[in-house]
This record gives C-alpha cells, structure tokens and sequence, in this order.
C-alpha cells in the first residue's frame, strides 16, 4: 500500500501557487516575495541554459541567491521510504531537526506518524502548534529549559512531551518546575552506548536514576534513550556489528529495571545511519531525521540508504578570479562550513574543490570552470544539510520545475513564543 498525503492535510500557505504580475526579487535569508508570470515560469536566458535535470528550476530568474530549494515530491517520496523501512509508523519516531519546517511536521502527520523527536524547545514548541501527539525532547532541559518544558506542557495540552535526562540535579529541577504547573511528563533516562556525549552507563547508578525519576512528583518513567552517533562505518553489516555490540548490555538492563518494579514503556534508539539496524528490532522506536532530505555526506557514505536529495542549495557565479576558478555567492551564512573540507557537491560542476570559503563567497577549482559566465546558476547538495537548513529563514518549493512557495523554517529560531 502506497501512502498518500491527503490535499485537506496541507495548509494554503504551504502551497503559495503563484498568481499574476508583481515581481520582486526573493531571497532565502530576507523575505521579499514573489516571482512572475501567473503560471510561476520564466523562460530567461539562465534557465535556457539549464538542461532538464530533475532539480532546474524554470523560474530560477526571479529567485535571489543564495537560497535554499525543497523538493515537496521528493520529501513525500523519502517519507513513504522512512515508514517502509521501520515496517510502519508504529515504531517510527523521526527528527525534526533537519528540517524544523511546520510544513514537513504536517505532511508527516498525514501519513500517519504520530511521534516525533527534537533537540530544542524552540523545535517542541513548532510540534505543538502542529499538534504533534508524542515529542520527546531528546536533550537534558537545563537552567531555563526546564520551566520553558513545563510552561509547554501547559500551553500545548493535546501534545504529550516527554524529556531525556542523565543527572539527578537536573531531574530534581525538572520535577520542582512542573510541579509548580501541575502537569506530568515522562522523562527518559538517556543512556551512553559509546559515544561519550551525554548519558549514563547501564549499572546500578543509571537503576537508581531511574528509580528517582518514577518516584518524584511531575514525573514518570518514559523508559530508555540511547544515541549511537558515533557508528557511522559505511559497510552495513560493519554497523550492525559495532551496534550490536554498543547495545548489548540494553536488554539486560531493561530487565534490571522491569524486575525492580519499574515501568519501561519505550526503548528510542539510534538516528539515521542505524536505522535500517534499529528498524529490524521490534523492541526498539527508530529516529531517523536525514533520511527526510538526505545529503551528499550520508549519500556517499551509505549506498545502502536508499534514500534520494529532496533540498538543495542553489548559487550563482558572481566572479572568475581565474581560468580554473569560480566565485559563488554561497558563504558559511548559506551552506554549512562544519565539514573541514568538504561543503557542496555542485551537480553541474561534480568535479569542483572548495579554496577559499568566507561569509559570503565561495571560491572553487574546477577544470570546467572555463564553461561558466558570471551569473550562471549552479545547484548543489549540501555536505551536511541540518546546519544548512539553520541558516535559511525559509526554503523555496519547487514542484515540477517550477518555484511556487516558500516553506518557513520556523524552528531555525531558539524562542518562539515560551
């Protein structure tokens, strides 16, 4: 069975069709809309030049550079694959930090998921304005977070939230901020498994954290978290080794807890590269978040995640400072720079090397550079697409060639309203 996301699932902002006349220039990072012609296409002389590539983008005339491009057909595709590969959306708890878009929360709600994983308040607080069912803060709430998660539970009441922690003090504060609201979250004990970035090691003190959780007021057990980022071999059966072994002591100490007398409803594991290990664990919720616009990171280093680029950044040439080299207007405030040597994979220039890369510009080498005038268009998948995403205050839809819309990348920011 093939799912479909229902027309009445998407909001009339989400789509934005394009209408009539007025035309201003738009970018990614200043709202400024819109584009012209009523049927959304222009046929300049940049998109005579492009061939028809799944990614060209007729209008591309009327889009400022740099911006950031998503490809609503090819997220709906990735998500149909997501709840393929975990058997269902019963088990299935994806991220949302890649995207932090309300549009991709609504089109996975109308696919049936309904539990969803973030790393901010600001990210719980967007699930909740979707109403989200289940979120599940997977990030120790601490100083001001901890009455910022209360004042949420209060403010979004058809939003179960739930919280990951790992240290008595801060589950202390957790508990004293919602009982002064009078609400209740279960809070997860997080778990290390070998990455060494936060959680606690199964053992008696972890049995006791636990039991603290179940015993104060504000508080129940939510059962186990453990992220395994630092498995990331590209050899699948290598992966399911090391997670095998990462995770081997888990069952024992789900036991441990379950024969204390304790409630473990939930065991979360693993992000994108273990997913498809994960998935194959009836006992586990899996929570991939790459997986819903991939990247060229993930996509060169596991061909066994089949799983296809659905947002891009696109970049124009501002300058030819040599034979071999090009000037773009994609700095580290457009695409991000935390790779020490890779940034983008330009699909029109595949064999192009970053040298010089600052806030506003990107200079690279490449043998072809001869081909390209300044201001021709390049389109590119990002080396890591969830800081890019960060750096963009929406993304430009693009459905059949066409840029339609504008998604808002509300959760970019770290206050939204609490």
């Amino acid at each position: 069975m093939v799912a479909r996301i229902p027309a009445d699932a998407l909001r009339p902002d989400e789509s934005l069709l394009l209408v009539k006349v007025t035309v201003v220039a738009w970018s990614s990072r200043r709202y400024a809309v819109v584009f012209r012609q009523s049927n959304g296409r222009s046929l300049g002389s940049e998109s005579r030049q492009m061939s028809r590539a799944w990614y060209a983008v007729d209008n591309i005339a009327e889009i400022s550079t740099p911006a950031l491009l998503v490809y609503p057909a090819r997220v709906d595709e990735n998500l149909r694959r997501m709840i393929a590969g975990a058997g269902g959306v019963d088990r299935l708890r994806p991220h949302v930090k890649t995207h932090k878009m309300p549009a991709v929360v609504r089109r996975k709600l109308a696919l049936g998921i309904t539990k969803f994983k973030c790393a901010t308040i600001a990210e719980a607080e967007m699930l909740g304005q979707c109403e989200a069912p289940d979120v599940l803060l997977a990030y120790q709430p601490v100083g001001p977070n901890a009455a910022r998660l209360a004042r949420l539970a209060v403010a979004y009441p058809a939003t179960r939230f739930s919280a990951v922690a790992d240290d008595e003090a801060a589950v202390r504060a957790l508990s004293a901020a919602l009982s002064d609201v009078a609400r209740t979250v279960e809070v997860l004990l997080d778990l290390d498994v070998g990455m060494h970035r936060t959680g606690i090691s199964p053992g008696p003190a972890a049995v006791a954290l636990y039991r603290l959780i179940a015993s104060l007021p504000g508080l129940a057990p939510g059962g186990l978290h453990a992220y395994d980022g630092h498995i990331r071999n590209s050899s699948l059966s290598d992966r399911a080794n090391e997670t095998a072994q990462a995770f081997q002591g888990i069952a024992d100490f789900h036991q441990q807890l379950t024969a204390a007398g304790l409630d473990v409803p939930r065991i979360v594991g693993g992000g994108s590269p273990t997913f498809p290990i994960h998935a194959l664990n009836a006992a586990y919720e899996c929570s991939p978040g790459t997986t819903v616009f991939w990247d060229h990171s993930y996509g060169t280093r596991y061909p066994d995640m089949d799983y296809i680029p659905a947002a891009l950044v696109v970049t124009r040439v501002v300058s030819r400072p040599t034979a071999n080299r090009l000037c773009l207007d994609l700095g580290y405030k457009a695409v991000s720079p935390d790779n020490p040597d890779k940034r983008v994979h330009l699909l029109d220039l595949v064999d192009a090397q970053p040298v010089v890369h600052s806030e506003e510009h990107l200079v690279v080498e490449s043998s072809n550079a001869a081909n390209f005038d300044v201001g021709d268009v390049l389109y590119g998948v990002p080396f890591h697409i969830c800081p890019t995403v960060a750096l963009h205050e929406a993304a430009v839809t693009v459905r059949e060639h066409s840029a339609d819309g504008l998604w808002p990348i509300v959760a970019r920011d770290r206050r939204l309203t609490i």
